[in-house]
């Protein structure tokens, strides 16, 4: 009974730590959002590609936040549903969909309660950027996009790289210096920061937010124990924020630094 009531605890503050940043992302820069309302595509080229055409094709966007990544997926053909567990976040999709004249359907749902709430299956899974540090249990996730994805459908992730995410983010700081673990913990990592990544300047009060490492073999044994095959597995030497001090950006809109780490993986996986 303790480790549920622990659980609920963390996944209560992470909503209210989400819900307060959702007006301040839809007024930031970062995300453009006066931009994508004149129909620019806001997906990077990295995924664009690496999906393909998906024209036609049922998609279901995991952790989807105030949907601008769902509705560029819209934009591309695909049928689209998106989830997010963040309420705030789910009002803003809907109305910048209704605003945009467009069909995407977002639910209100954490990822793990997902199959009570939706009964459907999909050619793609997709998730991307900033999700797997507020997911305590791979396996479980695992199986569920196994479970939501058709015969022959795939899952695509793309994501910051756990190796990148060992070290100091602190902006203050000039040089890389490791802090953080690799490996998951029994606890969670307890963070306490105001703003966000998108307005490091902004005022917020819900500032504590717990977030759980996750290596590369455990990333795999969860697609892989769900039954599905990987088709290939990428590493980036570039990201798409500046997710350190003196990151530059570069003529094609990614983020790189000096040291030679890196900054995200792509995975594709079969079922």
């Amino acid at each position: 009974m303790k480790k549920y009531l622990k659980q609920d605890h963390f996944f209560k503050i992470n909503k209210d730590y989400w819900n307060e940043r959702v007006s301040i992302h839809k007024k930031s820069e970062l995300y453009d959002l006066n931009n994508f309302k004149k129909g620019v595509n806001i997906l990077h080229s990295l995924e664009k590609n690496e999906l393909g055409d998906i024209n036609g094709k049922s998609v279901l966007h995991l952790q989807c936040h105030f949907g601008m990544d769902s509705l560029s997926l819209e934009m591309l053909g695909a049928d689209v549903t998106a989830v997010d567990f963040s309420e705030e976040a789910i009002k803003a999709a809907t109305e910048l969909r209704d605003e945009l004249g467009m069909k995407t359907e977002f639910i209100l749902s954490d990822i793990y309660n997902l199959p009570a709430k939706l009964d459907k299956n999909f050619d793609i899974v997709y998730t991307s950027y900033g999700v797997l540090s507020w997911l305590q249990d791979l396996n479980k996730w695992g199986q569920m996009i196994s479970g939501f994805l058709k015969q022959g459908g795939f899952f695509y992730i793309v994501e910051v790289h756990p190796v990148s995410s060992i070290f100091e983010n602190n902006h203050e700081k000039k040089s890389l210096s490791v802090r953080y673990p690799y490996f998951k913990k029994p606890e969670p990592l307890k963070f306490t920061e105001s703003g966000t990544y998108a307005d490091r300047n902004a005022h917020t009060v819900n500032n504590i937010s717990y977030e759980w490492s996750h290596s590369l073999s455990d990333i795999f044994t969860s697609v892989l124990n769900s039954g599905l095959k990987i088709e290939f597995f990428h590493e980036f030497g570039f990201t798409v924020w500046e997710q350190f001090s003196g990151m530059k950006k570069s003529e094609d809109g990614y983020y790189r630094i000096d040291e030679d780490i890196p900054l995200l993986f792509s995975l594709k996986a079969v079922k």
